[in-house]
């Protein structure tokens, strides 16, 4: 199924907001919760798989919902559509900060295989379904890469990420990432797990027991902050979980102590 042929413009800096101009007829699909707002005559409705292939049957269409509930998604894709006579907005945001990364699938090479959690939504006619990676290595210690996400298609896809966003292009090299910094990649790049160094560097190096490792040919998304490990220093100061308050030196952190028994 060829892609819808969708516009968008992209607001704002660390907390982005991506606004998806469809003409009539036109549909975007998108995960579960991530729209903002949307003009009127745009209707909107959750449905098992992406649309991709409208001829397959319910076992199909519960197989592939199957997939995303290994990968901890929703196990449906709501799909937007302008039911006007003239051009309508929708627009989309992720749950956390980070960038909006504007993909064509069709200089894709019409794949791009990114982490579980980074799409965000895409022009109808585009597949979402899982990679597993094949190696043994990246199987057992890949952490967030273990499970990745594929997605096919010629059409507009739009990935989110935390922090900053750089973009990496490969010829015939290599190149380490820590697992959870992996944004996507497209089909010429091979990824496997390595151990990180020797054994004193793996238990107190602080970067992990393995790395990733991306070599090949193509085109490759990194992010700064991943959303896990921004998470593991909020929990780590919590003090709800035994945290630690830092730096709240205030006369309103003192007087917030107070009352909740610090």
């Amino acid at each position: 199924m060829k892609c819808h042929e969708v516009d968008y413009e992209i607001f704002g800096d660390d907390m982005q907001v991506v606004e998806v101009e469809l003409d009539p007829g036109e549909t975007v699909i998108a995960e579960a919760g991530a729209m903002n707002w949307m003009e009127e005559e745009i209707s909107f409705e959750a449905k098992m798989g992406d649309g991709s292939q409208p001829e397959r049957g319910l076992f199909g269409k519960l197989l592939d919902t199957g997939k995303r509930a290994i990968t901890g998604e929703s196990l449906f894709l709501t799909h937007f559509t302008n039911q006007g006579t003239g051009k309508k907005r929708v627009a989309f945001s992720a749950p956390y900060p980070g960038k909006i990364i504007p993909v064509d699938m069709a200089t894709m090479g019409g794949e791009l295989i990114c982490q579980k959690d980074a799409f965000l939504c895409a022009a109808l006619g585009t597949q979402v379904t899982i990679a597993f990676n094949k190696k043994l290595g990246a199987g057992f210690f890949g952490g967030e890469g273990f499970i990745l996400q594929r997605l096919c298609g010629d059409g507009m896809a739009f990935v989110h990420a935390g922090g900053t966003i750089v973009k990496k292009e490969l010829v015939n090299e290599t190149i380490k990432v820590d697992t959870g910094c992996i944004v996507g990649f497209t089909p010429g790049i091979d990824y496997d797990i390595q151990r990180a160094g020797n054994l004193k560097s793996m238990f107190f190096g602080g970067e992990g027991l393995f790395l990733a490792t991306l070599s090949g040919t193509g085109t490759i998304y990194l992010q700064s902050l991943p959303f896990s490990r921004l998470a593991d220093r909020v929990l780590a100061h919590a003090p709800a979980v035994g945290g630690s308050n830092k730096g709240e030196g205030s006369v309103l952190g003192g007087i917030g102590r107070l009352f909740d028994g610090d």
